[in-house]
Formats: structure tokens, C-alpha cells, sequence
């Protein structure tokens, strides 16, 4: 049997037995995106696929430091930190190419952790769109720093001096993808032994950035599919005594990294609703809406998708990423970018994510924001042609600059609350306002370079 084919926990179990599998890894991602998990042996986790386990609910009140939150109410040591039920999901069965006796499934929260579960979250969108009859497509495209690192020697050298895997600007170049080929193979091969196609590899411009396309799927796999692939990206790397990095912008000298996402609907029946062969662009009223509700809510949600403290030095003019929350027709200089084509092809790229992201969050905010702007009809800006960064946005456009200043809008936007829940948003919200704090007790090498010998 074919792992990727298993539907059911009485197949999962038999798929175990077949391959003579004595432990399984079992995996669900927290509020960063960070994967947590742990192995089962084969009896243990023959209970657990019918009934479910406990797992510590610290992870939904702790940083990606495992620092745990101050301001929660959700879980902290008033609670004392019980397990919260999880459940397995069989249909989400990988081999590991790294563990070939072993096989991976993910799981979400269940129970009252299911409010705060991303993956639950993004579930729960899927559901408003299924009862407006629409099926949402997704696909996302993440770019990533690779080092000549490991572990070990970024904080030998305390993250300074480190040596890429090629040097310089060279976007799409033949020559670095060929004389590291074995690498882009290696990691081309894993994705696919993972049910993770990516659809085109290619270098960016900047020392050592790659650019990989995941390819189109159901949004709740698409999700599950770029999650994996930012962990196994990672695994991947070091297992090569390398290392890749997904933040937003991790050296001033280099463009920043996106985590590019792109939407489409569908109907109840499977046909593109996007499309519109007699509008203007080929855009429908439908997809005019959705990008109308994500632009006029991406301001208020922009903490589920620029969700550290580094996203926001990414969002500066003339480096590849928006400023405001504008929209355009083939426009890399805008937030939303709409990308005309076939019914089949047509869709809207959220631009202002980067790699950062956490992939069952952010596709929850564009793809929640689209759809309350359909429910509502919202009527989008006009289109922004030729460069974004000379256009002044009007206040109801401007982002927040800071994840405080972000976390401090979503926790009191009545419409993410409508589409999220409260328990989620309240709980969201202060976790970003903790990441903010925690940064602002830093003491940076620009304030040491700058105040140390002169005030």
C-alpha cells in the first residue's frame, strides 16, 4: 500500500503491519510553525489512531525559544500546563526518506486547544468557503538562504561572516543550479519521496537564495505541503552539514524572502470562479471582491502574516516587497498581485507574506479576507499600474510598521474575530505582542556601534 493513499485508521494500521513498521513519528505545528512531535512505538500508536493522545499544551503557550508567554490565558502555570487531546490524521501518511523503516503523519489539536490550533484555524475557513460554495486552490513559493553553516558554527560566529552556498547576485542562473546539482537533486528527490512536488527550482538574486514553487493543491494540503516543506528543507540542509534559513530578511546586504501565496476558487462543481472572459483583465465580480476584502483587511490581519519582529524590515520600498496594502494586474510592486490567464490559471498572489510565515495562518488570513470580501461585496482601489512604492496610499491602506503596532489591530478587528474566532485572535494577538516585547529588550550591535564611545 501506498502511504499516500491511506484514508483511514484501520488502513494506517495495516499499512504498519505490512511494512513491519516498530515506530511511527507523529508531528502537529505550533503558532510559529515550528513543527513539534515525538516517535510512537507501533502499540501505543494503534491506540492513539482511534482515540487519540495527549500532548503538553505548552506548545501553544511558549515561543519558537520555548519561552513561554507571560500574558496568556489559554494555558501558563495558572493552568499548569495539562496535555490537550490531539488527533492523528491517517490521510496525511509520508515515508521519511531519511528513516525509510519509519513512516510520518501529522495531527491537530482537538477539543477547546482546536481554537488555537493553526491547522484547525485554516479548517475552519476551509468550512466558511465550502458554505458559500467555493472551493479554495492554493499554492505557495518560498525563497531561502542557504549556508556553508551548521548549527554549531552560526553561533560560534554569532551569526556574523557567514559563508553562503554561492556568492553574489545571480538570479536564475544555469551555472550555480548546475555546479550544485547534486544539492537541488537531493532536494528535489526528498520533496517528492514526501508528497511535496516542487513544481520549479531556481536561484534568486542574492548570495545563495533559492526560490522553490510547491504546486497547487486543496488549501489544507497546500498548507500541510508548504509546512513540511520548510521543516524538511531545513532537515534536508543539515543533513548536508548545511544550513537554510526562512526569515523575512536576514542580512541587510540581501534582498529580503518571500513567501509568496497564490488563491484561487472554485465552485461547487469544480469550475474556476475567477474568471471572466468579458471583464476587463478576465477579472469576475468574485474574484474583484476577494481581492477588495483582502485589501481592505490586510492592514487589520497583517500580524497572521508578517509575524516576527524581522518580517518588517523586509517591508521597504525598492526590495521586492509591498509597503501598502495596493493592488495591481501583474504588478511585482503591489501586495496583490492579480495574474490574469484561463479559467483554469487565473488567481491573485498575496505578496506581502514572507518566508517566514506560518503557512496554515497566513493562507487562513488571505484566503478568510477574500471571502469576507465576496460576503460583503467589498469593491477593491483601482489598480495600481507601473511602480506601487511612488503611489501615497490613503490611511485605510497603510500598514502597521511594527508586529506590536499589528498585534495591537488584529485584537481589535471585529472582522478577524468573525472569521477567526476571539478565543484565536485574543490568544494570536498576544503571542505577536510577546514577540515584540522580547525584542525590544535586545541590545542591537547597531546601538552598541552607535552609542558605546559617543553619547
Amino acid at each position: 500500500m501506498n502511504p499516500r493513499s491511506v484514508k483511514t485508521a484501520e488502513q494506517a494500521a495495516a499499512l504498519l503491519e505490512q511494512r513491519s513498521i516498530d515506530n511511527v513519528k507523529v508531528g502537529l505545528f505550533d503558532v510559529d510553525g515550528v513543527m513539534r512531535g515525538k516517535y510512537l512505538a507501533r502499540e501505543k500508536f494503534a491506540s492513539v489512531l482511534k482515540s487519540g493522545f495527549g500532548f503538553c499544551d505548552v506548545v501553544l503557550g511558549w515561543d519558537s525559544n520555548d519561552q513561554l508567554y507571560d500574558n496568556g490565558t489559554y494555558t501558563g502555570w495558572h493552568t499548569a500546563y495539562p496535555d490537550a487531546p490531539v488527533r492523528v490524521l491517517p490521510d496525511t501518511c509520508r515515508v521519511l526518506p531519511f528513516e525509510p523503516s519509519t513512516l510520518l503523519f501529522l495531527a491537530e489539536f482537538a477539543g477547546k486547544a482546536e481554537a488555537l490550533c493553526p491547522r484547525g484555524l485554516l479548517r475552519r475557513v476551509v468550512a466558511r468557503a465550502a458554505e458559500m460554495g467555493f472551493a479554495a486552490k492554493a499554492a505557495a513559493e518560498f525563497e531561502f538562504f542557504v549556508f556553508e553553516e551548521n548549527p554549531v558554527s552560526v553561533r560560534e560566529k554569532n551569526y556574523r561572516g557567514l559563508k553562503t552556498l554561492t556568492p553574489g547576485f545571480f538570479g536564475y542562473s544555469m551555472l550555480r543550479s548546475s555546479v550544485h546539482a547534486e544539492f537541488y537533486h537531493g532536494l528535489l528527490e526528498t520533496m517528492r519521496a514526501m508528497d511535496v512536488p516542487i513544481e520549479g527550482l531556481h536561484t534568486e538574486t542574492g548570495a545563495g537564495v533559492l526560490e522553490a514553487a510547491l504546486l497547487y493543491d486543496d488549501v489544507l494540503a497546500a498548507a500541510d505541503k508548504a509546512s513540511l516543506f520548510k521543516t524538511f528543507t531545513k532537515i534536508y540542509a543539515q543533513r548536508q552539514n548545511r544550513m537554510a534559513t526562512f526569515m523575512a530578511k536576514w542580512s541587510h546586504d540581501w534582498p529580503g524572502q518571500s513567501g509568496h501565496l497564490h488563491l484561487s476558487l472554485q465552485d461547487k462543481n469544480g469550475n474556476p470562479v475567477f474568471h471572466d472572459a468579458n471583464a476587463p483583465s478576465g477579472i469576475s465580480q468574485t474574484m474583484r471582491h476577494f481581492i477588495g476584502g483582502q485589501q481592505r483587511l490586510m492592514p487589520e490581519l497583517l500580524a497572521m502574516v508578517a509575524c516576527t519582529v524581522n518580517s518588517y524590515t523586509r517591508l521597504v520600498p525598492g526590495f521586492w516587497a509591498p509597503t501598502a496594502s495596493h493592488w495591481g494586474i501583474e504588478n511585482r510592486t503591489t501586495a496583490l498581485r492579480a495574474i490574469p490567464g484561463g479559467p483554469s490559471s487565473q488567481r491573485v498572489e498575496y505578496r506581502i507574506a514572507a518566508a517566514d510565515i506560518n503557512p496554515y495562518i497566513g493562507l487562513a488570513a488571505a484566503l478568510g479576507s477574500g471571502l469576507w470580501g465576496i460576503e460583503h461585496r467589498i469593491e477593491p482601489s483601482e489598480p495600481i499600474a507601473g511602480n506601487a512604492y511612488d503611489v501615497a496610499p490613503p490611511e485605510t491602506l497603510k500598514l502597521p510598521r511594527t508586529l506590536g503596532a499589528a498585534a495591537a489591530r488584529l485584537a481589535a478587528s471585529d472582522a478577524a474575530k468573525n472569521l477567526f474566532g476571539e478565543q484565536f485572535v485574543a490568544h494570536y494577538a498576544a503571542s505577536r505582542d510577546w514577540e515584540q516585547r522580547e525584542a525590544d529588550k535586545a541590545v542591537t550591535d547597531w546601538q552598541l556601534q552607535r552609542y558605546f564611545e559617543i553619547i
